[in-house]
């Protein structure tokens, strides 16, 4: 990922300052600063440092955000952000060894009973906003038919790399129907509406973007492709867990000035359907600029890749179409969530 990146963008590995990568389960094959391990799997200068953040799904956006906050608080002139989750070799949930990671103070803040569970809390939205199971449904069947659609255009190759003879992802389910989604389990709750159908899938995956400064561009012969115009980050509900990017995405329209209308497209990661959709139901938004190549109900969220993954995939989007402005808000464990808005330059 590291070698493809810097033959892309054409920049010399030597004079990136940080590597900043992001990381759930940071154990085993993960373990021992993932992202330092990365630039020397890469053939990287040993000189290049790196170092591994978890913000839960959101993390290799946070890595963006930190890098963003490097260059331009001038600490850095080239820094990397991304991130990787391979959740077929590290199980998700592997780093807690079996440990309850909630102690007695959360336990007695919020019961002993209670469930720090997203698939629980996905339960939780789709009662609060009234989501149907056919509804998640239908949004869960569009999520396959727009990324296959997507891929069949081709629009998705300039932003992937090859890994042996893997040239596309995998997770699109061609041949789904509403009948098949109607027939899959509701394991988080028995009268449930939730399915693996109508949440993210596991898979493997990283990601990796160069930040910059135009002035550092410049006179490097580099022409960026878009900038950081706002990056925020926001708490919400953590038993509910996956309600963030609702008031995330309000600080991130305060911080811009912008509003949603002056937003070309919106990616909000389907960790579960109710997600994107009760973001629709509290800021009016438009729903044809959401998600418009499928997300990761069709395409996979590997955790600390993920954030990565969506902001290539949809800078990509802005370029092919023409958008000037783009907005990226993810929901994450204990209930927080990134927003970014990003402009095209």
């Amino acid at each position: 990922m590291l070698r493809a990146l810097a033959e892309r963008a054409e920049f010399d590995p030597a004079h990136v300052d940080d590597v900043i990568w992001g990381c759930v389960s940071q154990v085993g094959e993960q373990s021992w600063n993932v992202g330092r391990n990365a630039v020397l799997a890469a053939g990287w200068p040993e000189s290049v440092p790196g170092a591994t953040l978890d913000r839960q799904c959101g993390s290799s956006q946070q890595a963006l955000h930190f890098a963003a906050a490097a260059v331009l608080s001038g600490q850095a002139d080239l820094a990397v952000a991304g991130g990787v989750e391979s959740m077929t070799r590290v199980p998700m949930g592997s780093s807690a060894q079996g440990q309850d990671p909630f102690g007695p103070m959360i336990r007695e803040r919020y019961g002993d009973d209670v469930q720090f569970s997203q698939g629980a809390g996905a339960e939780m939205m789709a009662q609060r906003w009234g989501f149907s199971r056919p509804r998640l449904d239908e949004y869960s069947l569009a999520s396959h038919a727009k990324a296959a659609s997507a891929q069949d255009a081709g629009t998705f190759d300039p932003e992937i790399v090859p890994v042996d003879d893997v040239k596309q992802d995998e997770g699109i389910r061609r041949d789904t129907t509403l009948e098949k989604l109607a027939g899959l389990k509701t394991p988080f709750k028995p009268d449930g509406v939730i399915t693996a159908g109508s949440a993210s899938q596991i898979s493997d995956g990283a990601a990796a973007l160069a930040v910059t400064s135009s002035r550092w561009a410049a006179a490097h012969g580099l022409r960026p492709l878009a900038r950081v115009h706002t990056a925020v980050v926001a708490a919400d509900d953590p038993v509910m867990m996956l309600t963030g990017p609702i008031p995330a995405t309000a600080k991130a329209l305060a911080k811009s000035c912008l509003t949603l209308d002056e937003i070309g497209v919106y990616e909000v990661n389907e960790a579960f359907a109710p997600v994107p959709l009760a973001w629709l139901a509290e800021t009016g938004a438009d729903e044809s600029r959401l998600n418009p190549r499928g997300g990761a109900i069709a395409l996979g969220h590997p955790l600390g890749g993920s954030g990565a993954r969506i902001m290539t995939s949809m800078l990509n989007y802005m370029r092919l179409n023409g958008i000037r402005y783009g907005l990226q808000v993810m929901c994450e464990g204990g209930g927080m969530a990134n927003a970014t808005v990003v402009e095209l330059l």
